[in-house]
Parts: structure tokens; sequence; C-alpha cells
């Protein structure tokens, strides 16, 4: 352990065996980070707390906020967030950029062909027992033509860089990935806290995202449409992530809504208004595939649009993302992610894959039963960090209970290697003072017809107890700024 030599930082702890983003292997300040590390510098530890606060103040004055489920609270809490900020440099990002733009491209097409004629599973590439096995994978898609050919309108890919400084993805997210607020508050908060600090650095902007998100998905509006009409739909303010439900509609300047503001007559869907009734051509979904149409899904749906899927069959209504994407973010499909990208695109892939062992398989059954101990075991359709299990965190009473839930379904897990997430100078209010955390990155990635846009920043999530390294915002973890610098 070394300690480091700093106002701000005088009690920071520097493990070498973790790979700490802002020093290298012999303890010295990366270069990108110099000119930070001395402004933060100047700080004490109780200026440094104050502005904390401020930053707090200013995320609960405008609702940021985030419900953590299975907590015995029922209130909102704060979204957490520390202001010490991730700097990304333009090397670095353009390899992210690049491998989240491929991977993006290569799932859409993965879903074409899934929906269509199947080449992929003809060639024998990908199995067919594990597409119609996928508990997202939806029958009532084969054959439909989302409008402009996109089903993955916006990708959330998480990756990671790893004790070898390299990025690997760890997962695909497609069905409603979330956390680009954050991405947006983080910095205005980051701004109002530390103006002087910001200045001192060229970066990226990260708040043209919903412009570029409305022009995107007006691009792929219905064939017949000449000025799109665009609405977010939400499941309501009960919603763990309503706050971004609202603030993407508002930064986009369409109308949110819910399912009992909209209704179908004649295979096209509309808005109640007081002016009465308005025609909607694009729906950016926050709603699950299973709950967006109670005549084609679950019929005790809610918050869904009767007639909805039927309107889209036809052609008349957008969704975004398109209904059955959730097939490609199955974490047993990753396994075969780097195939998917050589067989659609002809590339390898410039952002690898952890290597995973996926239990439907009998010999990589076999050695996840016997390794357990030094394997992450993750459900193949969970998402927010649920059902994930850390081998080494376990008692041996706990391998044995997963195990048995393994054996019961092997199509259900899949497992990788435990690695480790690199860590950053995070500020913890027990300790008060900084400390390493884990963190990943969520990029967000937007397809459009023959155009495509990647938010330069994303999201990274810390976290926040020690040695954790389950990043989710579900699961208690917060959020850094992401600085992308510009190339000089």
């Amino acid at each position: 352990m070394t300690n480091i030599e700093n106002k701000i930082f005088s009690s920071y702890e520097r493990d070498s065996e973790l790979y700490d983003e802002i020093f290298d292997a012999e303890g010295k300040i990366k270069e990108v980070y110099q000119k930070l590390f001395s402004l933060y510098g100047e700080q004490s530890i109780d200026d440094y707390v104050k502005l904390n606060t401020k930053a707090k103040a200013s995320f609960f004055n405008q609702g940021i906020t985030f419900q953590v489920y299975g907590d015995k609270e029922t209130k909102e809490k704060i979204f957490p967030f520390d202001l010490f900020p991730r700097i990304i440099d333009a090397t670095e990002w353009d390899i992210i950029e690049k491998g989240s733009i491929q991977r993006s491209k290569a799932l859409n097409l993965f879903l074409w062909d899934i929906y269509h004629d199947k080449n992929i599973i003809r060639d024998g590439i990908v199995p067919m027992d594990l597409i119609s096995s996928s508990a997202n994978y939806l029958e009532q898609m084969n054959g439909i033509d989302p409008p402009g050919g996109i089903y993955n309108h916006i990708s959330g890919i998480d990756v990671i860089k790893h004790n070898d400084g390299k990025y690997y993805v760890l997962e695909d997210n497609i069905r409603c990935p979330s956390g680009v607020s954050y991405v947006i508050c983080n910095r205005t908060a980051l701004k109002r806290a530390l103006f002087g600090v910001f200045n001192h650095y060229q970066t990226y902007s990260v708040t043209n995202y919903a412009e570029n998100l409305l022009d995107l998905l007006e691009s792929v509006k219905p064939q017949g449409v000449d000025i799109p009409n665009c609405v977010v739909i939400t499941p309501g303010m009960y919603n763990s992530a309503f706050y971004e439900h609202s603030y993407l509609a508002k930064t986009m300047g369409v109308e949110l809504v819910e399912g009992r503001d909209l209704f179908v007559e004649n295979d096209f869907v509309y808005m109640k208004t007081i002016k009465g009734p308005l025609k909607v051509d694009i729906i950016y979904r926050r709603i699950d595939d299973q709950y967006i149409d109670p005549l084609e899904f679950k019929a005790d749906s809610a918050i869904g649009v009767p007639g909805l899927f039927a309107a889209y069959k036809k052609g008349n209504v957008t969704l975004a993302n398109a209904p059955g994407t959730g097939v490609a973010d199955d974490k047993a499909v990753y396994t075969y992610m780097p195939q998917i990208i050589k067989y659609y695109l002809d590339e390898e892939p410039i952002l690898s894959n952890v290597h995973t062992y996926h239990c439907s398989r009998p010999e990589e059954l076999k050695y996840v039963l016997e390794n357990i101990g030094n394997l992450v075991i993750k459900p193949v359709d969970e998402a927010g960090g649920y059902g994930i299990s850390i081998g080494n965190r376990l008692s041996k009473e706990e391998i044995e209970v997963v195990k048995a839930e393994i054996l019961a379904s092997p199509r259900k897990y899949v497992a990788q290697p435990i690695m480790s997430l690199s860590v950053h100078p995070t500020y913890i209010d027990d300790s008060e003072k900084f400390e390493q955390r884990h963190v990943d990155l969520r990029t967000f990635t937007v397809l459009g017809k023959d155009k495509e846009f990647v938010l330069k920043g994303g999201l990274t999530r810390v976290a926040l107890q020690k040695g954790n390294l389950i990043v989710n915002s579900s699961q208690g973890g917060g959020s850094k700024d992401t600085w992308v610098l510009k190339s000089i």
C-alpha cells in the first residue's frame, strides 16, 4: 500500500495489486490527470465536502433520484454522485466508440436475421435452441420489418478496464438501457460546483444527447410520415427510473405519456389531448415487452396500450427499442458475439468479450461447477446486477446453493472469471476520505437510418462498497462524471 502526498489525497491508499486509473505502476500521477490532481489538491477535505453537499442539494432540488430495490425504506434516494471525475483521452475513447458502434450494428443485423431468414442459424454459427429458449425471444416478431430496419435504436454497452490496461465488454444492454440522464446531470452538477476545474480541460459536451436521439429516432419514422410526432412512454412515476423518462422527454421537447394517455384506432396510435386526438408516429418506450400491449402479451398489463402491437406490425408506428431485442442481450448470446461480428461485418471485434462459460454446454458446466470459487455466476436474462454470485465471496453452503440452482436450469446461467475492474479515487462519506473504488463504463450508442451517434462520455458507475465489483445503481452503486478529451 502506498500513501499519496497531496493535501486532499493525503490519506489515499493505493493498492498496487489493483489497476488505478490515475496512478501508474510506480505510483506516479498519469499525465492526463496531473492538472486535475493539482487543482483538486489545492482544496481541503472540508472544502470538498462543502462542494459535494452543494452538488447533492442540486440533485435533490432537481428530483434526481433512484430507488434501490430490496431496500426496506420506501423513500427515494438521491442518486449517488462523486465530484472527482474520470478522464478518458482521445486515443482510448476512439477504441471504445468504434467498438460500441461495431457491436451495436452487428447486434442489429443479428436481430434482423433471427426474425427473418435465420441465416446465422442455418450456417451453424448460433444454435436455434439458444434463441428459441431465450425468455426475451418473441415469436410475434418473426417476419416483421421495423421502420428503417432498426431494432436496437439505443444500446448501452458495459465496458471495463482490466488490470492488464485493456478494455473488455462485460455485457450488452439493448432492451431499455438506462442511466443516460445521470450522465448529463453529473456534468451539470460538476460544472456548477467546480467550473474553474472543468475549464482547464478541452472536454466533449454530453448535453447534446437528446437532440441527437430525437434526430436519429425521426430518421426511422414510419413510411408516409413527413413530420413525425414522438413521445416517451413510461410505466409511471413509481418506476425507479421515472426521473430519466421525464428528463429525456423534456430535453427532447416531446410529450411524456403513460399507457392510459394513448389509444389505437384503425391500427394507428393516437394521444389524448384537450384539443382532441393527436396521431403518434414514434414511441420511445421504457416499458418491457410483455407489458406494452395487453391484447398481445400480458393480458393483465395496466400500463400498456391495447392494439399497439397490431399498429406496429402494420408499420404505422415506430417502437424504440423494437420488441424482441432482449434476445440479443441474453448473456448466453453474448458468448457468440465475436462470431456474430465476424459473420455480419467480416471484422474482428474491436472490444474483446470477457471469457464466458455457458452452463448449457456439458464441458463448460463441469468446469463451472468445479471452479465456482473463482468465477462470477450470472443469470442470462437479468439486468441491474440482480442474481449475480461472486464465487470468492460465497460460503461453502452458499456455493452448494448456487450449484443446485445451476444444475436445475443450466440454460439460465453463464460464468466469467472474476475480472479485476479498474479503480478510481472516490470520496467516501463514512470514512471522510478518498478511497479506491471499482468502476465500469456504460456507453450509449444510438442507431438511426444510415447514421449513428455515441455519447462522448458515457456513465462511469462506481461500486461504493469497498472491494465490491457490482457497480449497478440498483445495487447501491454511484457514478462519476466522465470526461472524454478532444484531440489536440
